[in-house]
């Protein structure tokens, strides 16, 4: 579990090919965890919003397996040596929710569309993938590269969504050095999610027909009546 407050980001020192998919070695010098926190073999880093496991690790550098299905729903199979990823360690049940409920899990891969810095903020629209649109809430959370953040606006018409970013998230994560027709990784809230299903299984469409009616001849046919 993750809450989506970036702590640095790491480069892309190395990628090797493998017979599963790919292995990521991530320079992390940048990245020094807050309360002596050290990552180590086994544990889960969020890679630009992909839960990933640590199958190697130094004092400088973080290695990941990246399998083939990872790859192809998510952006990491973008990545090429130098790319800059965020880095976010799993959350500590002791520590703060500074952002929401993040699983590491991408729905899917959205597209900068426009980019709007003005005097007094900078707002990033992104076109989502089309089933993604009913988790886009106003004032609901996003994980956009795994950055936590609200949404500022939807736009119905185009389909696409905004967000206002703040100095600090400029500087610590990949979206100061953003550019339009850039791929990103998107995870609706959870909590978003589990109530739209819901309202789903409660209020199906009126065109929608069961799947199997109980008739005369069904229970017949089950030897429930007789001939």
């Amino acid at each position: 579990m993750f809450t989506g407050i970036v702590q640095a980001k790491g480069v892309v020192k190395d990628i090797q090919t493998n017979s599963f998919g790919k292995r990521l070695i991530i320079d992390r010098t940048a990245w020094n965890p807050p309360n002596d926190y050290k990552p180590g073999q086994g544990e889960s880093i969020c890679c630009s919003g992909v839960c990933l496991t640590v199958v190697d690790w130094t004092d400088t550098t973080l290695s990941f397996d990246v399998i083939a299905e990872t790859l192809e729903v998510s952006k990491l199979g973008d990545l090429t040596i130098g790319s800059e990823i965020n880095l976010e360690p799993a959350v500590f049940p002791n520590q703060p929710l500074g952002g929401h409920f993040m699983q590491g899990h991408v729905d899917g891969v959205g597209t900068i569309t426009d980019i709007y810095k003005g005097d007094d903020e900078v707002r990033v629209t992104v076109a989502p993938p089309q089933d993604i649109l009913p988790y886009i809430v106003y004032k609901g959370s996003i994980a956009i590269d795994g950055i936590s953040l609200t949404i500022a606006s939807v736009d119905t018409e185009n389909k696409s969504f905004a967000v206002a970013l703040i100095p600090e998230t400029l500087e610590v994560t990949t979206l100061g050095t953003a550019a339009v027709d850039d791929r990103v990784n998107l995870e609706a809230d959870i909590i978003t999610k589990t109530v739209v299903h819901n309202l789903q299984l409660l209020n199906p469409p009126k065109s929608a027909k069961p799947k199997s009616e109980l008739t005369h001849q069904l229970l017949k046919d089950a030897g429930f009546l007789g001939s």
